[in-house]
Parts: structure tokens; sequence; C-alpha cells
């Protein structure tokens, strides 16, 4: 169901409500788009709507709650996404991790980071990039190699969608970090991100391990998380058609059940694998 609640929320000389799924992120995006509600008004979990449509949305079916209600029902669905996971949270937390990892390289960070928050990202965008450093720190101990670290930030920086992408991002990597890394560092990391093309390190790369299992823990996430993830890549290929959109997605989801192993380290296993086996199989079933 959708749900609004009053309009409260003062900004931009107006007040806003928020208009929120207890169901699904698609869901929530349909209703929005079916009723006049610009997608530049979404903020991951809910959409935040100026006071005149609040009559306009309740009449078309979204259900009045609440502030507080609203809240919990939010919190209640498992759609509601952490404040650190905001744009503005995740912008500092990331860049106190680019001047912990490069201090003397504060504008390569930055550059980075207006990469990653680039408009037409949806899924590969800064969320995304903190959720895979974070992924990296529970299956490294926070003791990742920097070079592992730098293919993480660099693994999506070039984001178009296409099959060059990895490409473009190593060398994108290899010409942004030349002459501040060691060459031998500098030829791993853009070896590092050419992987995450295909997920498919050899038994014995740790680094590769490593990054292919940190990049690829959403699989494994919970329900609405996982969810939220499908929407985020469909938004990302929104100039795609539903029909090809699902026979190229079906063979993305074909391509990773194949993965063996899908998680190469024991840790990796252990927190995502039957997870992301349940997540992809339903996704399999539902796309064919």
């Amino acid at each position: 169901m959708i749900f609004i609640d009053p309009p409260f929320w003062p900004a931009h000389g107006t007040i806003f409500s928020h208009l929120i799924s207890d169901t699904s992120v698609a869901e929530l995006h349909a209703f929005a788009k079916a009723n006049g509600v610009t997608e530049r008004a979404f903020d991951l979990d809910h959409y935040d709507v100026p006071e005149r449509l609040y009559a306009e949305l309740v009449a078309a079916g979204a259900t009045p709650l609440s502030g507080k209600e609203l809240a919990r029902t939010l919190v209640a669905s498992g759609l509601r996404i952490k404040a650190k996971y905001r744009v503005k949270s995740v912008g500092s937390v990331l860049e106190l991790r680019w001047n912990a990892l490069l201090p003397e390289q504060p504008e390569l960070g930055a550059s980075l980071l207006n990469r990653w928050n680039e408009p037409h990202r949806n899924y590969h965008s800064a969320t995304h990039l903190l959720a895979v450093l974070e992924a990296l720190d529970l299956l490294s101990n926070r003791a990742a190699p920097r070079a592992v670290v730098l293919a993480v930030w660099f693994h999506d920086a070039v984001y178009n969608g296409t099959a060059r992408d990895e490409e473009d991002s190593a060398v994108l990597a290899q010409a942004c970090l030349n002459g501040i890394v060691e060459p031998t560092e500098l030829l791993e990391v853009a070896r590092l991100i050419r992987l995450t093309a295909t997920h498919s390190p050899t038994a014995t790369d740790s680094a590769g391990h490593l990054l292919c299992d940190a990049d690829l823990a959403i699989l494994g996430a919970e329900s609405g998380e996982y969810a939220r993830y499908l929407a985020g890549v469909r938004r990302d290929f929104a100039h795609v058609s539903d029909d090809d959109f699902t026979k190229g997605r079906a063979a993305v989801v074909r391509q990773l059940l194949a993965l063996e192993p899908m998680f190469h380290t024991a840790r990796g296993r252990e927190l995502w694998g039957l997870k992301a086996q349940e997540n992809l199989g339903k996704e399999l079933a539902q796309l064919s």
C-alpha cells in the first residue's frame, strides 16, 4: 500500500509530505509516476511531495497517516534506509574514508565522489560505493590491501551502463593514480577493476576474492534491500525497453548463478551465500 503523512516539513518556501510504500520501492515509483510526482523528489525510501499535491495523492489512493505512524510503517516494511546512507551523510562518510586512504589527494577524492554522484546513477551511486567498502571491511577485518580499497573506489567510477565500463574505469584509475602510487600497485588496482567485469578470480587470487565478494554482497541482502537494488538497476537502464531489460537481466542472473563459487572467501559464503542463491532464484523465476 501507499501512505502519506500531512504536510509539515518546511523547505524551499513550501512544506512537504512524505510518500512511502510498505510493499516495495517499485510500487512507490509506479504510484509517483502515475500521479505526476517528479523522480527528483525521491530520497532512497520515500518521496518528498509539496503540500499542493497532498489532496490529489490521497484521492489517488495514498492512505493518510500521522508522521509517527508513517515512520513506524516504513521501518516495519524493511524498506527504510539508514541515515548514514542518505546522500549528504554518504558524502561525509566517504570523504573521511578517502582522506584516511590518500590524505594528500583530497582533490582526487572529490573528483571521484562527483563521478559517483552523477545524476544518471541509481544503484551504481555513492551509496553502492559505501556499501562495497563496508562489505570489504567485514571480509578483511578492516585490513584489506590498499590496492583492493582503491579498486573499490574506482571500479564503477566510469558508469554508462555499457560493456566498456570496467575497462574505462581501469584506464581512469591508471591515469589518476599514476605518480601517486607505485607502478606495481597501480597495475594491481587496474587488474582488480577489470576483474569486476566477470567476478571470476583465480583460486589463488586473494585480493580478487575480497574485491569480487564485496562487490557482490548485495546479492545476499535481505528482501527489502534486494528489492531496492533491483529497482535501482532497472532505473539505471530506464532507456531500455521492458522486454529487452528482462532478457538482459535474466542472462545476468543466470551468469551469477553459474559462478562457482559465487563467493570466494569463507566469510563471504557465510554472510551472503545462501541468501544470494535464494534472491537470485526468486528473481529468475519472476523474470521467466
